[in-house]
């Protein structure tokens, strides 16, 4: 057993990423300024997206989506019970309705045909979220959008660098939120990006700093002028050139950083593969999965703990985990407001009581992979039955 704990995902920072940021702080620009811009292009290039809008989260991306829409009361926005509460949390904020609909029982992922179901007069988007890094099938959904008139938001969070039929996650939907928080594949510590349309996201930039008619970053420098006025009541959800300059240093080092999560991946498939007490996480033929988390099923008729006690003995073991996520309408605000019993979504439900999340990052050596595969087969053994 391992003498040391195992951090389920920490941050991966180098001596590039310091550099950086000492650079800004030196520079005497450290708020929205010229790095944020050369992060939204190089960013926006790298996803072939027409445009983004660095922002200091994904939440903030996916609630001035809908804001930009125009989405409020008495509209309805279709989006999965498998994701973190933020997903939900911005459509109950703009005074939209919810509407869950269920997911694919291997991806987990949006499961078109349900939200074909989840259709009715008054929807005016659906909200699709890449679990784990796993595209959505956009291509029905996108169709199934077109027809019935829907914007189509997506929740990235997961999903960079991810591609669904050689499109790049970030290209295909009206807006896509991506998120940099500090376990994402790339980090600014926290942030976000939201990319779409350049005429929306003018909008959007708008909205993102209180809704004044130029940006702060215009007003202070040479070419500037001290007149703005408000022409919205807006926003703060405004990117740092701090954050930027750390997104600037891990956009240099993305694909190494990404080689290293697919080796990773490939050393875990071939220890569990074998066991017919755990299931895979699924990569299909048409998508390039991000591999954001590396989340094991446990076949529970084949052990004689829960999940819960799996996780105790993986951190008796020096092992860390998490568990993506406790579905939505489990949760007491949106189970009492909504009515929510816990079979309403069973393909959620069912597959959540099995859920693992294993430590994946690009910090792990293969030693720390063997001894998280070898805690993982310890306990499988001890109670498999």
């Amino acid at each position: 057993m391992r003498e040391t704990f195992l951090p389920f995902s920490p941050p991966s920072i180098t001596e590039a990423e310091v550099e950086e940021v000492i650079d800004t702080l030196r520079s005497g620009w450290i708020t929205t300024g010229p790095k944020t811009k050369r992060f939204e292009q190089i960013f926006a290039d790298f996803v072939d997206a027409p445009a983004a809008l660095a922002l200091n989260s994904c939440t903030a991306g996916l609630h001035l989506a809908l804001v930009t829409l125009g989405i409020g009361p008495g509209d309805e926005v279709i989006t999965t019970p498998m994701t973190f509460t933020s997903s939900v949390n911005v459509i109950e904020h703009v005074g939209a309705t919810p509407v869950l609909a269920d997911v694919d029982p291997e991806t987990l992922n949006l499961d078109p045909a349900c939200v074909a179901d989840a259709i009715t007069s008054r929807t005016r988007a659906v909200m699709p979220v890449h679990y784990s890094g796993h595209p959505v099938e956009m291509g029905p959904l996108m169709e199934m959008a077109r027809a019935h008139d829907l914007a189509v938001i997506e929740d990235a969070a997961h999903a960079l660098p991810a591609r669904y039929n050689d499109q790049m996650i970030g290209s295909i939907g009206d807006f896509t939120a991506f998120s940099f928080y500090a376990t994402k594949n790339l980090t600014t510590a926290e942030g976000g990006m939201l990319t779409g349309d350049p005429q929306l996201l003018e909008r959007t930039r708008m909205l993102s700093l209180h809704g004044m008619s130029r940006d702060a970053w215009k007003r202070y420098s040479a070419t500037g002028s001290w007149f703005y006025e408000v022409v919205a009541p807006g926003f703060k959800y405004n990117m740092t050139d701090i954050q930027a300059a750390i997104g600037l240093a891990q956009f240099e080092r993305l694909a190494d950083m990404q080689a290293r999560r697919r080796a990773v991946v490939a050393r875990y498939n071939a220890a569990f593969g074998p066991i017919s007490a755990l299931t895979l996480p699924p990569e299909r033929e048409h998508v390039d999965h991000a591999w954001h988390l590396y989340v094991l099923r446990l076949n529970l008729d084949e052990l004689t703990i829960d999940r819960s006690r799996f996780i105790e003995e993986l951190r008796a073991r020096n092992i860390g985990t998490s568990v993506h996520f406790i579905p939505i309408h489990l949760h007491p605000y949106y189970r009492e407001k909504y009515g929510y019993q816990p079979g309403d979504y069973p393909a959620a439900y069912e597959a959540y009581q099995g859920l693992v999340s294993l430590p994946l990052h690009p910090g792990l050596t293969d030693a720390d992979v063997d001894d998280v595969t070898a805690a993982v087969r310890s306990v499988v053994e001890q109670f498999g039955q």
